[in-house]
């Protein structure tokens, strides 16, 4: 079991693992061993409150698909095991991001300064423009 926030436990079963070849540079230990590591982590099945289910699923991540299925791709490093390790991380970091809850935000007005700024800034702009214009010629 993985610890997460809010009381929230993240059940090892849940997870599987496919070992893969990892991609890019690297020569011969990467055209020999399948270090790099895909992670599935199966939404709907797995043993998660339903609330935190629901809001991994509406959080709309691209790495979550059309079925429910988070997959990781982790190939950072050399070793399998840390792969291992960095892509659990990742998902644990996804489920607190989702479980997260969002702060309200607060409308503001400009301050009279910035107002007074932003004119500036823009009437400034508005006379450079005007220099670049056609010189009309005398006579």
């Amino acid at each position: 079991m993985i610890p997460l926030s809010g009381n929230v436990l993240l059940d090892e079963r849940d997870i599987a693992f496919g070992m893969i070849r990892a991609q890019g540079a690297g020569g011969q230990n990467v055209n020999k061993v399948s270090s790099a590591v895909h992670l599935r982590f199966d939404i709907r099945a797995s043993s998660l409150p339903d609330a935190v289910k629901a809001a991994l699923l509406g959080s709309g991540d691209r790495r979550i698909t059309k079925d429910g299925v988070v997959v990781i791709k982790s190939q950072a490093y050399r070793s399998q095991d840390k792969n291992r390790a960095a892509a659990i991380e990742r998902l644990a970091e996804m489920i607190e991001d989702a479980i997260r809850p969002v702060k309200a935000r607060k409308a503001t007005k400009p301050t009279r300064a910035s107002q007074q700024r932003r004119v500036q800034r823009k009437v400034r702009h508005g006379q450079i423009k005007q220099l670049r214009g056609k010189i009309a010629s005398e006579g």
